[in-house]
């Protein structure tokens, strides 16, 4: 005989005259909502829980597939008044049968509906993002693309650091802006366009220079830090900065066809992962650093690297996956080739080594001859 498919009418007239309704889906997609009165438990733990193989028993998941072949294995043990809710919970919600919803704003769980089917996000990872901040620190080609993915993945607030305003030559690679907001600062650019991708995180805009004097107020309440800074002094700073104040930072860079990312965890990690001086100990010198004004970029390239840093920060936060700590990730567009360098820790960096005790911020231009990237 073969197990029942029913309707989620019929499943419910059954379930109030006695069967007992298994939601057999996961924790995550549970807690997206639920048809009432349903037990949650997992499909292969059901014969702990529903000893009595004499009473009826219906199955729900998604969509009617894992409950159906949940079934069968419950009739192949004995389990004989065993069912399948056809199309799941969401024919049941179709149908108007009565859910148990979650207490969330209905509006968050439409936004973010993709990533809350995620086992690795969820409601948890979401609602975690919802109250993060990330600093981006540069609303240029780095920044841009960056902004607008954290943005789009609900982080709680985004701190944005420039002082810089658009220009028409900024627009080939420089994707918050537009040609309308020419000569407006770039943190107000930046401000309107995300706003308007997601009105639900709030964007704190500072046009400012990031400087020694202003940097330890900027990273308070800091979770992870992107670098879409365009010259060296800053570049150090924020290194020196997110070390001596635990943050993570999310470096990237591009020049010409070819882009560069890592994370540095020192602060978090002393002696274990890498910081920015581990892996640049000494500012190259200017002429062989030369900025994109000089050199070029191909404009989609900061887009490739951004998306990664947004990534990076994602994965952070959330603590999943392997972030790239102590890992230089190089790309060559012409090619198109990604390639790894492993960064170890230098135990005599003179910013993150165990032994060290934070001496202060240095005169950064002085450090890089004052020169640009």
């Amino acid at each position: 005989m073969p197990v029942a498919v029913i309707t989620p009418v019929e499943a419910h007239r059954r379930q109030q005259a006695g069967a007992v309704l298994v939601d057999v889906r996961a924790p995550h997609e549970r807690a997206l909502g639920a048809a009432a009165g349903t037990i949650a438990c997992a499909a292969a733990d059901i014969p702990g829980v529903l000893t009595d193989m004499g009473r009826e028993i219906g199955l729900v998941c998604a969509s009617g597939m894992r409950s159906l072949h949940a079934a069968e294995a419950l009739f192949s043990l004995g389990y004989l008044r065993v069912f399948s809710v056809d199309g799941g919970t969401r024919r049941w919600r179709a149908d108007g049968l009565p859910m148990t919803e979650p207490d969330t704003d209905p509006d968050f769980l439409d936004r973010y509906d993709r990533h809350l089917r995620l086992p690795e996000v969820g409601l948890d990872g979401q609602q975690r993002l919802a109250t993060a901040t990330v600093l981006v620190a540069g609303a240029g080609g780095l920044g841009s693309p960056a902004a607008y993915y954290l943005a789009a993945a609900g982080f709680g607030t985004l701190r944005i650091v420039d002082d810089d305003v658009v220009e028409r030559s900024n627009l080939q690679r420089q994707i918050l802006h537009t040609d309308a907001r020419v000569g407006q600062p770039k943190v107000d650019s930046a401000r309107e366009a995300l706003s308007a991708l997601n009105p639900s995180v709030h964007i704190d805009a500072r046009r400012i220079r990031m400087t020694c004097d202003n940097v330890d107020e900027l990273l308070a309440g800091v979770d992870v830090v992107i670098d879409g800074a365009d010259n060296f002094p800053t570049r150090y700073l924020l290194n020196d900065a997110c070390v001596h104040h635990g943050i993570p930072l999310v470096y990237g860079a591009v020049h010409r066809f070819d882009g560069q990312l890592a994370v540095f965890d020192a602060g978090r990690h002393r002696g274990v992962e890498a910081c920015y001086r581990c892996l640049f100990p000494q500012p190259p010198p200017t002429e062989a650093a030369p900025n994109c004004a000089e050199a070029g970029v191909l404009g989609v390239l900061p887009g490739v690297i951004g998306l990664l840093q947004a990534t990076e920060a994602i994965k952070l936060v959330l603590n999943i996956g392997q972030p790239l700590r102590s890992r230089l990730l190089h790309f060559d567009a012409l090619g198109m080739r990604f390639r790894q360098t492993r960064i170890p820790p230098d135990p005599g960096c003179m910013v993150c080594a165990p032994h060290r005790r934070f001496a202060g911020y240095v005169d950064y231009q002085q450090f890089c001859g004052s020169g640009a990237s």
